[in-house]
C-alpha cells in the first residue's frame, strides 16, 4: 500500500505565496491535491498523471499550480496570491487511470491570514 506525507503547509499572509508537497512511497499514476474547509465538503482542486497530464477544477487555477517529479514519487501544489478563502486542510491523494482518491495523505493545514 502507498503512503503518502503532505507537507508545507503552515500559516501565510494574504498575498503570500505557498508549495506543499506530497511524498509518496511508491508510484501511482494519478496523483492530486483535494481540500476541505472548514463547514465545507472536501473538493478536489487538480490532479497530474506520469505523463504530465493535469486537471485543474477549481476556479482559481490561474492562482494554483500542480507539478510532480517521477523520479522523486513527489506532488506539489503551488499556490500563488494566496486569499483567506484559500484556508483549509489539503490533502494529497494518490489513484489509478480512473480515479483520483484510491489512497489519502494525512492532510496538512494551509491558513491564510487578511
Amino acid at each position: 500500500q502507498v503512503q503518502l506525507v503532505e507537507s508545507g503547509g503552515g500559516l501565510v499572509q494574504a498575498g503570500g505565496s505557498l508549495r506543499l508537497s506530497c511524498v509518496a512511497s511508491g508510484r501511482s499514476y494519478r496523483m492530486a491535491w483535494y481540500r476541505q474547509a472548514p463547514g465545507k465538503q472536501r473538493e478536489l482542486v487538480a490532479s497530474i498523471t506520469t505523463t504530465g497530464r493535469i486537471n485543474y477544477v477549481d476556479s482559481d487555477q490561474g492562482r494554483y499550480s500542480i507539478s510532480r517529479d517521477n523520479a522523486k514519487n513527489t506532488v506539489y501544489l503551488q499556490i500563488n496570491s494566496t486569499q483567506p478563502a484559500d484556508s483549509a486542510v489539503y490533502y494529497c491523494t494518490g489513484g489509478g487511470e480512473f480515479s483520483t482518491a484510491d489512497i489519502w495523505g494525512q492532510g496538512t493545514q494551509v491558513t491564510v491570514s487578511s
